[in-house]
């Protein structure tokens, strides 16, 4: 079985769509020769998926419930500072303040989403470690937190993406899927890049540039190649490419970790050579 990704399948559509033009589509794009395939993912690569879905969820309802305890709470001129934990902080505040102004009705409603928060809460605390425990029994994602920026949340998303990394021919293509190169725009033997193409999936893509973002603010002063090369790039450019090119970087030795079964080493990190990140 082999599995095409649509939009390779889109262009061979003919006039309208309709399933018997579907089919010959399908057929057509399956004949080309240079046609690409999507790697079919194994039960457990499915499993570590789901997890980082579902947390991904709570994490999107638990953003969703906090503002919407900030809206409400506001009507009453009552305001908490931006940051989640701040909330944590202020809710039992005003729950035991009796001269805050809050109704008895209004205090009840805010004590049943207090409850609910922390039950978002308790359930993302399960999820982390249930990716913590993979992270620490999968020895692919175990090397990969080898890398800087790399945790388990990283590390097993990108054993759930990309498996065993073999259907890519190099960690450029694999960089290229996740979305962390540039697009082009070229015509005419001109080459024009623009910024990154952001394909393949958000979520590893977003956790990729996050562990980089943390490595830029924290590699200045610090002497070994891989926080020299970034510094550079943060210096001469914006921080967002820094951080972008970092990220990319790391999905091309994580791809060679992944194909060869190697440990990382931080000596052979190559160094910055002034081309487009």
């Amino acid at each position: 079985m082999k599995l095409i990704a649509p939009q390779f399948v889109k262009p061979y559509v003919k006039s309208n769509k309709n399933d018997a033009n579907d089919a010959e589509a399908i057929c057509e794009a399956l004949s080309r020769p240079n046609m690409r395939f999507v790697t079919v993912k194994t039960i457990e690569q499915q499993d570590i998926q789901a997890v980082h879905r579902v947390r991904f969820e709570l994490s999107n309802q638990r953003k969703a419930k906090g503002n919407q305890i900030r809206g409400l709470v506001a009507e009453y001129g009552l305001v908490a500072p931006k940051e989640l934990w701040h909330l944590r902080v202020a809710i039992p505040v005003w729950l035991e303040d009796a001269e805050n102004g809050l109704t008895a009705r209004f205090r009840r409603l805010l004590s049943d989403l207090w409850q609910d928060l922390l039950v978002l809460d308790q359930r993302m605390t399960e999820l982390d470690r249930e990716i913590a425990l993979i992270a620490n029994a999968d020895p692919v994602a175990k090397r990969l937190q080898q890398l800087r920026g790399v945790g388990p949340m990283i590390a097993t998303a990108l054993v759930a993406t990309v498996g065993d990394a073999k259907q890519f021919a190099n960690g450029r293509q694999m960089a290229a899927s996740i979305g962390l190169t540039p697009r082009q725009n070229s015509s005419g033997g001109k080459e024009r890049l623009l910024g990154i193409s952001k394909r393949g999936d958000t979520y590893l893509r977003t956790l990729l540039i996050h562990g980089a973002r943390s490595i830029v603010r924290t590699a200045k002063g610090k002497d070994d190649r891989l926080s020299q090369w970034v510094t550079r790039i943060a210096e001469t450019r914006h921080y967002n490419v820094a951080a972008v090119a970092l990220a990319n970087k790391t999905t091309r030795i994580a791809w060679a970790m992944i194909k060869h079964g190697t440990e990382y080493q931080a000596d052979q990190t190559a160094a910055w050579n002034g081309s487009r990140p």
